[in-house]
């Protein structure tokens, strides 16, 4: 069964390719407008970005009224604000450096309720946001209907990449291509959308499919979604508020000078 209002799981289990919104300023309206623009997820970014605590719980209760499924990504290593998130009534959480499977069971550990994991109880705004009436029905429904992606962003998260999608609890993975091409080069560049990135990439996203997990994956532009997507990416954070709002003042500016 589902939670009334949430639609990520639902769409993703469902084979749906979702597109993400990513919003690292801290400002609930703009992840608000991200989703009433169009876009069925909006990802609030809590490790690069500039959201604080307070601000993620308004901003994940500003993509529900947007229309749109809210997703956090947490700091590195702040499993804490995992299960923060999922109270607050995110419907997904990506985790970065999930290096080994340990890391994975960690993750899975904040995000599940047990028998998978460990979250604590206190879902109580999730419930107000999913439309749940009772405290029962979304002990039963809540771990079917949070997605957990796992970042892999490392040398050792390739290494380590199939214990970590098989992991019980791990809906799927969260390719960090920036942070993968560093590690990949042993620090000499940072290329996203480099060949030994794109040969990593195909490999994982056939673990996931053999796994029955989500692929997901960072896009810097909306064009990288649409070819992730062809090749097989369900879940795909496309460029960032920021990087939109630049890029429409450039051309705003570009027809001002003519």
């Amino acid at each position: 069964m589902a939670i009334a209002n949430f639609s990520l799981a639902k769409r993703l289990h469902a084979g749906e390719t979702v597109f993400s919104g990513w919003c690292g300023l801290p400002y609930p309206i703009v992840a608000e407008t991200l989703a009433r623009d169009g876009f069925s997820a909006v990802t609030i970014e809590s490790q690069h970005g500039l959201w604080d605590v307070g601000g993620i719980l308004q901003g994940v209760a500003a993509v529900h009224q947007g229309g749109a499924a809210p997703i956090v990504r947490v700091p590195l290593n702040d499993f804490a604000l995992v299960s923060r998130a999922l109270d607050f009534g995110a419907e997904g959480v990506i985790a970065p450096m999930i290096n080994t499977a340990a890391d994975a069971r960690a993750f899975v550990a904040a995000a599940k309720f047990p028998p998978m994991g460990e979250r604590s109880w206190g879902p109580h705004r999730a419930m107000t946001l999913g439309g749940v009436p009772d405290m029962a029905t979304y002990l039963r429904e809540a771990n079917d209907n949070v997605i957990t992606l796992a970042m892999i962003e490392t040398r050792t998260a390739l290494q380590n990449f199939e214990a970590i999608i098989g992991t019980p609890g791990i809906d799927g993975f969260f390719l960090g291509p920036s942070d993968l091409s560093i590690a990949l080069s042993e620090g000499k560049n940072v290329d996203p959308l480099s060949k030994e990135v794109d040969t990593h990439l195909d490999t994982m996203i056939a673990g996931a499919q053999k796994a029955k997990k989500i692929p997901g994956a960072y896009c810097h532009s909306a064009e990288r979604a649409a070819a992730l997507a062809k090749r097989g990416v369900k879940f795909l954070a496309v460029s960032s508020d920021l990087a939109m709002l630049r890029a429409g003042a450039a051309a705003a500016l570009k027809t001002l000078k003519g």
